[in-house]
């Protein structure tokens, strides 16, 4: 098998596992966040650096690539890990999420869904089918089946026929699936925030035996609060022995209340999305340093960072690249927000093996104000 997870703990104090995921370009421990390098490149982010930080698996994009350069580009430079320049794990996306989030003229059938290209307009058409062959010429370690990825809200019966069609559709996936021994298939549970719905989509993937699960359909516009119910009745019908993912999750607060839910993988944009605006995660709440108060702040963005960026820069110079639009700017904050999330799951992994991720969540809030009324997250 392509992947395998290796269970190493619980935690005592909450439940959240400790465990080890096995792929073909090495092994990562998790919980773990994953950085999200959607045109095969993580924004402004070389492999080097993201070595440095200790990122041992990345996120691309399916349908971005298809679009360009192309998959037949990609196969014939030998694959994804060769075409970037990265030997470390790949994950990519069935590029289902996109076709619901970009195109607002689409047509979902039992084939497939068609769509319009959202920057040239042409007409296309993806299947589980297609979306197989692309990931498997991508070469990636870990492939998502292709899945209807629902709005928030949505009625109860459509909910339930949008999951009966993902169950359809992820069998057509696994024997679309050209290259089970070198690259796993993760099944994707699907079910909104109605419980009995995402115990039948649990139910359906897990009789198909994937390597991997993911939990998907969240983080796209509900509360936090519905998104850790769902999670709370999700998890516990998951196989413990294979590695659960949560698609679109990079919020400090959601990490770690996700890691204590039972939660392996994480990825999200969101680091380096916002690091483009100047926006900082930082041991004490989020920090926008292009504000104007930080114009004679010579101090780091983290007094309790280690990074590139805050050993060697200070908030008013790395605001000064911001607001005149150098590059080497939203490199540095890129960096900090990359490596912050990184080495929160270090401490995460930490706190799991030390039976205190319940204390560590707590100290946590506390000192990044996530416990104040007005607190403001991301």
């Amino acid at each position: 098998m392509a992947i395998t997870y290796e269970f190493i703990k619980e935690c005592k104090q909450t439940g959240a596992r400790l465990g080890r995921v096995h792929t073909p370009h090495g092994s990562f421990e998790t919980p773990v966040f994953m950085p999200v390098g959607t045109l095969a490149t993580v924004k402004t982010m070389s492999p080097e650096e993201l070595k440095e930080i200790g990122a041992n698996i990345i996120l691309s994009n399916t349908y971005h690539l298809w679009l360009r350069p192309g998959e037949d580009i990609i196969e014939e430079a030998g694959g994804l890990h060769n075409f970037m320049n990265w030997d470390g794990s790949i994950l990519t996306d069935s590029g289902g999420f996109q076709v619901f989030s970009l195109s607002d003229l689409r047509n979902i059938t039992e084939e497939g869904v068609h769509f319009r290209n959202h920057i040239s307009g042409e007409k296309l058409f993806l299947s589980p089918e297609k979306a197989m062959h692309i990931q498997n010429a991508l070469g990636s370690d870990i492939m998502m089946a292709f899945d209807e990825c629902p709005p928030y809200p949505a009625d109860y019966d459509y909910m339930k026929k949008s999951v009966e069609r993902t169950s359809r559709w992820a069998e057509r996936c696994l024997e679309a699936h050209k290259r089970p021994n070198d690259q796993g298939l993760f099944g994707i549970i699907q079910g909104g925030e109605y419980e009995d719905l995402r115990r039948q989509s649990a139910k359906d993937l897990i009789s198909l035996d994937f390597p991997g699960y993911a939990v998907g359909g969240l983080s796209v516009g509900e509360p936090k609060d519905v998104m850790y119910k769902v999670l709370d009745y999700t998890t516990p019908h998951l196989p413990k022995e294979k590695p659960r993912y949560l698609m679109g999750v990079g919020s400090p607060d959601a990490l770690i209340e996700g890691a204590i839910r039972g939660i392996d993988m994480f990825d999200c944009v969101l680091p380096t999305r916002i690091a483009r605006n100047g926006t900082c995660m930082t041991s004490n709440g989020r920090l926008v340093v292009r504000n104007a108060k930080y114009a004679r702040d010579f101090s780091p963005l983290d007094e309790n960072c280690d990074c590139y960026t805050c050993r060697n820069y200070s908030r008013a110079y790395i605001r000064h690249l911001i607001k005149t639009n150098e590059t080497f700017g939203i490199r540095l904050t890129t960096y900090h927000n990359l490596y912050f999330l990184v080495k929160l799951m270090e401490r995460v992994r930490t706190a799991i093996r030390e039976d205190r991720l319940g204390d560590f969540r707590e100290e946590f809030f506390e000192q990044y104000g996530l416990n104040k009324p007005d607190a403001k997250n991301f």
